[in-house]
């Protein structure tokens, strides 16, 4: 099992948000409005602009990861990518192709490209090849086409150069921030099932841009409830200036 206390990165100078437009990439603007020099935003939607300006994005760039214009261009000066892209449950009936996993591809590959330092990437519990969770039962019964493509799109992420990290949050809500979180690698076979806020996920995505013992691994998170396995607590980094970190929380759940 990795460490997961030691060490900090400098945050990024700019940072790209995808899906910024959803409710986990607003969340992710919010926070890193004051603590990112730059955060640009990408969204489909031309109109969104002003939404995503008052969320917090200091740059917004147009353009669709399933159809992409100039990532290239988009990607110019970034340091670091956080990703929240996702599909809807009405995306199941009528696409061929999902954002979470044609889409990130897409931004893979212009990211190496641009040669980004670390990709952040939302997943979902219950994406890859153990099904033992009952929490990604339900996910994988429900939403599996979705599912599978943001494991393609893991696998991608795993293959690259860049720094990475994958968060699987269980169910999401629109709750408050709460700077609970607990995690749990997925070497470590234990099997976190509960809910966590946007927020905090948010949170989490961020920590782990600027925490080294949180790079090149796939963690599953929830706030509440408290998983049936030990639990230890332990410090993330987070970035709040150009160059400057602090600590906070996490709680690591891990087998006896």
């Amino acid at each position: 099992m990795s460490d997961l206390t030691a060490g900090s990165y400098a945050p990024p100078q700019t940072l790209f948000v995808a899906g910024a437009s959803g409710d986990t990439g607003r969340a992710v603007l919010r926070l890193a409005e004051s603590r990112i020099p730059t955060v640009r935003a990408l969204t489909r939607s031309g109109e969104k602009r002003s939404m995503l300006h008052q969320a917090g994005a200091d740059e917004v760039v147009v353009d669709n990861l399933l159809d992409p214009d100039d990532l290239g261009s988009a990607l110019a000066d970034v340091d670091a990518i956080i990703s929240t892209v996702g599909s809807t449950l009405g995306d199941i009936r009528s696409a061929d192709r999902f954002v979470d996993g044609a889409g990130t591809r897409a931004l893979v590959d212009a990211a190496l490209s641009a040669g980004v330092d670390t990709f952040c990437m939302e997943s979902a519990i219950g994406v890859g090849d153990d099904s033992s969770n009952p929490l990604a039962t339900v996910f994988n019964t429900i939403i599996g086409p979705i599912q599978a493509a943001k494991a393609d799109a893991e696998a991608a992420i795993r293959d690259a150069s860049f720094r990475h990290v994958i968060l699987r949050p269980g169910v999401l809500t629109d709750g408050p921030r709460t700077d609970i979180a607990t995690i749990a690698e997925t070497e470590s076979d234990i099997h976190l099932w509960g809910t966590i806020s946007r927020a905090d996920v948010a949170r989490v995505l961020l920590a782990a841009l600027v925490t080294p013992a949180a790079q090149n691994n796939t963690f599953e998170t929830i706030s509440v409830p408290r998983p049936m396995a030990d639990v230890s607590n332990t410090t993330w980094e987070f970035p709040t200036g150009a160059h400057n970190t602090e600590k906070i929380p996490i709680s690591v759940a891990h087998k006896s």
